[in-house]
């Protein structure tokens, strides 16, 4: 299943449209908060597909029955682009627990390159809610990786991957390589992919933009 939230009227395209512009991006920490903003929105529609259970609860004048969450997720995200969109689904999510995956692209001299992971620090994934965050979807594959590297952590119940912009390319790789269990949540998708897999009009690079540029 594939949710793109820019078909429906909501304030993430807002926040859509600001990390997309080029003058406003020139704010790292304006844009760090609009991911960390899309996070929580995203947060919010995950959690209406999650188990909950009733529990009573002592208010000063009685006894309240209200649905809370039967088991909280596992919220991973790709150092170190995923930061802010992590932070957001955590500020929602707020006991949940938490994985980090480093990945990055080694390029080589003939323009191609090759998703290379240095570190995964996860828990048990085994019948668990994993909630797999990435700002950017080009090609799909270092998502892929990164789910089949967490799966030596145990399989989970169900997994939502969540990236604030996607290419077409990428959303189908997923569909393609990965489980039937997965929801893919994409703030919106973009048709094309350069040579270079970067996606366009898209944004520019997420990790740069936020934190600096890398050498």
């Amino acid at each position: 299943m594939v949710h793109n939230l820019s078909h429906n009227n909501s304030i993430i395209n807002q926040y859509l449209s600001e990390i997309r512009d080029v003058e406003i991006q020139k704010d790292r920490m304006r844009f760090r908060k609009n991911l960390q903003r899309m996070g929580q929105i995203f947060a919010y529609e995950i959690s209406k597909m999650c188990e909950f259970t009733l529990k009573d609860v002592t208010t000063p004048l009685g006894i309240a029955s209200v649905p809370v969450l039967k088991e909280q997720p596992i919220i991973g995200t790709i150092l170190r682009a995923g930061l802010p969109l992590h932070e957001g689904i955590l500020d929602y999510f707020d006991q949940a627990d938490n994985a980090f995956i480093s990945a990055y692209r080694k390029h080589h001299k003939d323009g191609s390159f090759e998703i290379k992971l240095e570190y995964v620090s996860s828990p048990s994934l085994a019948d668990r809610v994993l909630i797999l965050c990435d700002p950017m979807l080009a090609t799909g594959s270092s998502i892929v990786m990164t789910y089949k590297a967490l799966l030596e952590r145990g399989i989970p119940k169900h997994t939502h991957i969540v990236c604030a912009l996607a290419s077409m390319q990428g959303v189908n790789y997923l569909k393609s390589h990965l489980s039937t269990n997965i929801t893919i949540w994409a703030g919106a998708i973009d048709e094309e992919l350069t040579a270079q897999a970067y996606i366009v009009p898209g944004l520019g690079d997420a990790g740069d933009l936020a934190f600096g540029t890398k050498m």
